[in-house]
């Protein structure tokens, strides 16, 4: 009964920790976890001690042997192959580990030791509070997203997002939206080329893949990853993804390509997702992400997009190209992220000519949008502390309109800068609270840009 009810907790304790989203966590998230495992696993085996402080990996490795000597298990059964270790800080996930899935499930499923079929579920949620100077304030519970997976084998498993939005969806009223935002297979080969099949996040920029409430400061996404590169941007797909050792690793898919009727000035092509509904093969576009975490505490980012738009309801057929650099550092208690992207459109005076006869207003899309960011953050607790309050501001400057083909104008009023400011506190890793004021301008001298006030809770599990 002793052995049983150890089992019972080591199974509890493993799965509580280590089934947790492996996102762009910050170090201290990632130590704080593995540090309570610690904790809760000399409960049961006072014997059992840590190696230093600064070999995370190594700890891990331990407390997972640990476990299995608890269970009575063998090696080779581990819950968590000790081949995947956790990703490194702010850092995506490898090849072989998907966003917000278990590191691996070494069967079928997953089976408690009361017969229980186990299969990894995850999900993040958020709500805001939203006022524009001179405005009414707004509540919205933004977004409920649920994660599920499934092992077919060690070597083929499947990952989804289910997310909807703003709380209702009621037919004919634009009031929410429910939406497949990924749906996958992996196909795992090697560590370093493996097939992923379906629908895909575009890795593009830092937090198309990474959108979690807790993964980043401020209430709201960056305005540059969602005007210059569109947020939550999935597409059709497929593609090969790795770990080429040495801290790179890679994305590279083949995608459905971008719909030209949804291009406008104020928001560049981000209304021309299609989002997996109807999606044109015709012309495919390509998509790639090459990572580099061979340092601690730091990422570095290069990603690229290129593809022909088209719809069967425009003739004109323009290029689409992004590149993007990124990167990502923590020294002690300070956090550094930065973001820079163009994003090239071809054959906008044809495309603009072609959307004013269809629409009958001239949506005046420019040939070049640009868009740049750099936030600091710095945390103020004390690591003993199982919380976390996180001081940022961020820059962003982006315009939609940087430059235009011959015989259009620019418009002032979307040659935009912001700075935010604002707090995240964590009393808990895996949730966040939020708040920020976004001081916003633009060029133009007749549409003001408004500030903002926003509050938010965002948590993942």
């Amino acid at each position: 009964m002793v052995n049983f009810w150890a089992g019972t907790i080591v199974n509890v304790l493993i799965a509580s920790f280590l089934t947790l989203p492996v996102l762009a966590q910050t170090e201290a998230d990632r130590e704080k976890r593995l540090s309570e495992l610690e904790r809760k696993i000399r409960l049961l085996d006072p014997s059992f001690s840590a190696p230093p402080v600064n070999d995370f990996d190594q700890r891990l490795i331990l407390a997972e042997r640990k476990i299995d000597e608890l269970l009575g298990r063998s090696v080779s059964q581990n819950v968590v192959s000790t081949a995947q270790p956790l990703p490194a800080p702010n850092a995506s996930p490898s090849a072989a580990t998907s966003p917000l899935q278990p590191l691996s499930i070494t069967g079928d499923y997953q089976t408690s030791s009361e017969g229980e079929t186990r299969l990894p579920v995850s999900g993040y949620m958020e709500a805001h509070f939203n006022k524009n100077s001179g405005e009414p304030g707004v509540a919205d519970f933004h977004r409920f997203v649920l994660l599920f997976g499934h092992s077919f084998s060690s070597r083929i498993k499947f990952w989804s997002e289910l997310e909807v939005e703003h709380a209702l969806v009621e037919g004919g009223e634009k009031l929410g939206e429910v939406a497949l935002e990924q749906a996958y297979l992996d196909f795992l080969i090697t560590p370093r080329f493996n097939l992923r099949a379906g629908m895909v996040l575009t890795p593009v920029g830092i937090l198309n893949e990474r959108h979690e409430p807790p993964a980043f400061h401020g209430v709201e996404r960056t305005f540059v990853e969602t005007l210059i590169i569109p947020t939550t941007w999935r597409e059709m797909g497929v593609g090969f993804t790795g770990d080429l050792g040495r801290g790179f690793r890679y994305r590279t898919y083949m995608l459905s390509a971008l719909n030209p009727l949804g291009f406008n000035a104020e928001s560049g092509i981000t209304e021309g997702r299609r989002s997996g509904f109807d999606a044109s093969f015709r012309n495919p576009a390509f998509a790639g992400r090459l990572e580099y975490a061979g340092v601690r505490r730091l990422t570095l980012g290069l990603s690229s997009y290129t593809g022909i738009a088209s719809s069967p309801n425009l003739a004109v057929t323009p290029r689409v190209s992004i590149a993007a650099v990124d990167g990502r550092y923590s020294f002690r208690r300070m956090d550094f992220r930065a973001l820079f992207a163009n994003a090239w459109i071809s054959r906008t005076g044809e495309l603009n000519h072609a959307l004013e006869r269809r629409f009958g207003v001239n949506p005046n899309v420019a040939r070049l949008m640009r868009g740049y960011y750099f936030e600091p953050a710095v945390h103020i607790l004390p690591r003993r502390l199982r919380t976390d309050l996180a001081l940022f501001a961020r820059y962003e400057k982006y315009n939609t309109q940087q430059q235009m083909a011959a015989g259009f104008t620019a418009l002032p009023e979307f040659d935009r800068r912001s700075v935010i400011t604002g707090i995240t506190y964590k009393p808990n890793a895996d949730i966040a609270i939020k708040f920020d004021y976004v001081f916003n301008r633009n060029a133009s001298q007749v549409f003001p840009a408004l500030n903002g006030l926003n509050l938010g809770i965002g948590w993942w599990f």
